[in-house]
């Protein structure tokens, strides 16, 4: 998490890069968006609903142009352009948050929610809305979730049908300390890679394994060089998207409420979007050759008790957050 004295260092690079991210005659805002995502990949659609709805909302008084494809920098660089306000959106998965708003960290807890209704109670209801708002500390203003699915691993040589599997494997992890100990818990050596580099780390030998959604995995390519994909589905991690409160705070009240009804919006419009991508990727990675498994989950679910033991002793607050999730029926 970057503090203050480092991002007005860091704001006169960044202002060479990009001109504002809110710009134009005072009848017109245009608000810039950056993700990592490809063209291809359900997510970006989405937002591009979002900039339509935003546009239609505000009768061509906000404009909103989306950067796919890590044009303006990682999901990391893009949160830190957000804080100091030369990025007006972003997208990123909730487990790049961690280090920019703390308890975003409860989302990679392995195995969190029971299934599909339990999540969508959490992200909808109170827990999930506080979360959001979370990270106005930082500059950083949740607007509302995206799904991303389940994430599962892949890899080059062989399927992980139990943790024993992943004895020995380098596996690529997000710059996430909960992710990192979900995999060392499971037997595996967890490596930090840019979402962007990770095809050549992983042509490389760098990496020996990754895990990341259906679309994901399909959209990047990635299967082929991994030929195994193992639906453990240990993490249900939600996509965040986020406005600089920076670029919030200069909205009128009619502006802000524009906007997040089109965040609201769109995320309804992502998750059938999301339903489709990930039937039609399932499919498309079995014409590629890639062999998919259903694993037993409960070893690999009782190998990471011990990341929920460790976060009770290490970060009690952030537990409490965890069981309240646990508890909600």
């Amino acid at each position: 998490m970057l503090h203050k004295p480092q991002i007005r260092n860091l704001l006169f690079y960044f202002l060479l890069v990009l001109l504002g991210a809110c710009q134009g005659p005072q009848t017109k805002k245009i608000i810039k968006m950056g993700h990592a995502q490809v063209t291809s990949h359900p997510v970006h659609a989405a937002m591009l609903f979002l900039a339509e709805r935003i546009e239609e909302k505000s009768g061509g008084q906000i404009i909103v142009k989306v950067y796919p494809n890590q044009q303006l920098g990682t999901e990391r660089e893009l949160l830190e352009l957000l804080q100091i306000g030369s990025l007006g959106m972003t997208k990123v998965s909730a487990s790049a948050l961690e280090g920019f708003a703390p308890t975003m960290q409860v989302f990679g807890m392995p195995y969190l929610f029971r299934d599909d209704e339990h999540q969508e109670k959490i992200l909808n209801g109170d827990i999930g809305r506080q979360l959001l708002l979370d990270g106005e500390e930082y500059w950083l203003r949740g607007l509302c979730y995206y799904d991303a699915g389940k994430r599962s691993f892949y890899t080059k040589d062989k399927p992980v049908e139990t943790p024993a599997d992943l004895a020995g494997l380098k596996v690529r992890v997000m710059e996430s300390q909960t992710a990192s100990n979900m995999v060392k818990a499971m037997g595996g050596s967890p490596t930090p890679v840019s979402y962007g580099e990770l095809y050549t780390a992983l042509q490389q030998g760098i990496v020996d394994a990754a895990e990341n959604n259906a679309p994901s995995f399909y959209n990047s390519k990635h299967y082929e060089v991994c030929k195994f994909y193992s639906l453990d589905e240990h993490t249900a991690i939600p996509d965040v998207v986020i406005i600089s409160t920076k670029v919030w705070n200069l909205l009128s009240p009619q502006e802000q409420e524009w906007v997040q009804e089109a965040a609201y919006e769109s995320a309804a419009h992502e998750k059938k979007l999301w339903a489709e991508s990930t039937a039609e990727s399932l499919r498309e990675l079995e014409k590629a050759g890639v062999t998919i498994t259903h694993p037993d989950k409960e070893p690999f679910r009782k190998a990471v008790e011990g990341v929920y033991d460790q976060l009770k002793v290490e970060q009690p607050e952030i537990y409490e957050i965890v069981q309240a999730i646990r508890e909600v029926q």
